[in-house]
Order: C-alpha cells, then structure tokens, then sequence
C-alpha cells in the first residue's frame, strides 16, 4: 500500500506473529523476561549485548547498503531488483523471517519515497537489521502519512517544491526497501565504496546517500585504485 504525499486511503490488514511497537508495556516485559533469564543462568548478558550489536552495526543495514551499491553499479541488477527485490536480495544471501516479501521502490529527482508501517512496526530485518526506536513511534507512524514533508524537514531533509513524496506502508506480508539516488562523483567507486555512501535512514527514506566526498580520501584511493 502506499500513498501520494498527505492521501491516506487505509486498508491495513496486520496479523502479526512479531513485535507491537509501542515502547512502554513491551519493552517492560522484555526487560523483565531478560531479567529472569539471566538470574535464572538461561542467557549471558554479554552473548545478548554481542547478538545486539551484530543486527544493529553488522548484520544491518550494511548488508541493506550493499543491496543498493550494487544496484547502482550494476544496470541489471537493478532491473531484477526492481521487478522481484525478493529473489535479488536473496540471490546476496540476505533472506529470512521479516524479509520473504521484499519490494524495492527507487528514488528519482521526481519521487522520493519514505517507508513506516502505521500500525505496528513492520521492517526489513535481514537488511536493515533491528529498527531504530523512532521508526515505531507512535509520532512518527502517524506524522509520516500525514505530514511526510514535515517529518523528512525534521530528519535534515529537505527537497524541491516539485519533488512529490510517495508513502509506502509496511504490512506483515511487505516490506519495502527504499533505493537512494546514486550521489553525485560516485563514479570512480566500486561496489564496496559505494556502499559505505548509503545510510539506513536513506533506505527508510527519511535520509539521503552521503555525498561521494564524504568518504575519506583513503577509502577513495583504494576504490579507484
């Protein structure tokens, strides 16, 4: 489902076996279960923190990035990703529970697109990785349908009056994973340079791809090397 700037035409079917998204009562009994777990010598709280730490920083959202450097490099790719993003994904061996039904939206000068999932907190694990805390809010699930310009303002975003905002809305069935705009004197860089280009908030949307001279000079060298 997705809609044009402020048009929210709702018809949002959510059967969740995963996560509610709102932070208070669940966060409580996870932190409670963890607790008892960890008394009760089931968990190690430092193999958690590790496991943690590898969906955040590793596992996501560079393998996210990597998706979309090679799409930028290569033409092909592109097209499968465009036309089945779930077998091109898992053709990287980026595949599993949260990511089977993958839809891959590009940006383009005149589209920009921006992902929530407005009642619960739907997103692309084996990509991504864990979802920031702000993307299931109740603020920002709201705001981004109604006020996607807003919120994107809010993120240090800004873009052309003639530029329209598209909103995709994650379901239990699709997750959607937004396609930056290749920067600008990228193109000396490979696969491996582009992808430290791509940010997670630029495949949710509220973000943009660093600029290529925000790479270190080392880094691009070696890439063009």
């Amino acid at each position: 489902m997705n809609h044009d700037d402020d048009d929210h035409d709702h018809d949002h079917h959510h059967e969740h076996e995963h996560e509610h998204s709102e932070l208070g009562p669940m966060d409580l009994r996870v932190r409670a279960l963890e607790t008892v777990l960890t008394e009760k010598g089931y968990i190690d709280p430092a193999a958690l923190d590790v496991l943690i730490d590898t969906y955040q920083t590793r596992i996501g959202p560079r393998n996210g990035a990597r998706v979309v450097a090679k799409a930028w490099a290569d033409a092909g790719f592109s097209d499968w990703l465009l036309r089945d993003a779930s077998a091109a994904i898992a053709s990287l061996g980026y595949t599993g529970r949260q990511g089977e039904h993958m839809v891959a939206v590009f940006n383009t000068p005149a589209q920009h697109n921006l992902v929530v999932c407005t009642l619960c907190s739907c997103y692309p694990w084996p990509v991504l990785g864990l979802p920031p805390t702000w993307y299931k809010s109740a603020p920002y699930r709201s705001r981004a349908v109604k006020d996607p310009r807003g919120v994107l303002a809010d993120f240090g975003v800004s873009l052309p009056a003639d530029t329209s905002i598209r909103v995709w809305d994650s379901t239990a069935e699709v997750r959607y994973l937004v396609i930056p705009q290749r920067p600008a004197g990228s193109d000396s860089l490979d696969e491996a340079g582009l992808a430290d280009l791509v940010t997670r908030d630029s495949m949710i949307g509220t973000g943009l791809a660093m600029p290529a001279g925000s790479l270190p000079a080392v880094a691009r060298a070696g890439a063009s090397a």
